[in-house]
């Protein structure tokens, strides 16, 4: 699975991608902030408020009950605002 982050979530986590195996149990996109906020400091900071940050699954906003697998390009990133 491909990890982008973006925005303030890239800062605190410290890194702008990365590869990694799916772990089991992780299902949908829940379940994946759920184990990254448990991988370390930076990204229990950044995803403290699943609900603060927006999800993309293969460049496709998504829910937090989207489903998630090993081929997906999953993009992280802070809430858009117009100007």
């Amino acid at each position: 699975m491909q990890l982008l982050y973006f925005g303030w979530v890239r800062g605190k986590i410290g890194t702008d991608r990365e590869t990694i195996e799916i772990p089991d149990g992780v299902t949908d996109v829940k379940g994946l902030i759920s184990w990254l906020r448990r991988r370390g400091k930076g990204y229990a900071e950044a995803l403290a408020e699943p609900l603060v940050v927006r999800v993309a699954v293969n460049q496709e906003l998504a829910d937090l009950d989207q489903p998630v697998t090993s081929s997906d390009e999953i993009a992280v990133f802070p809430p858009m605002t117009g100007g």
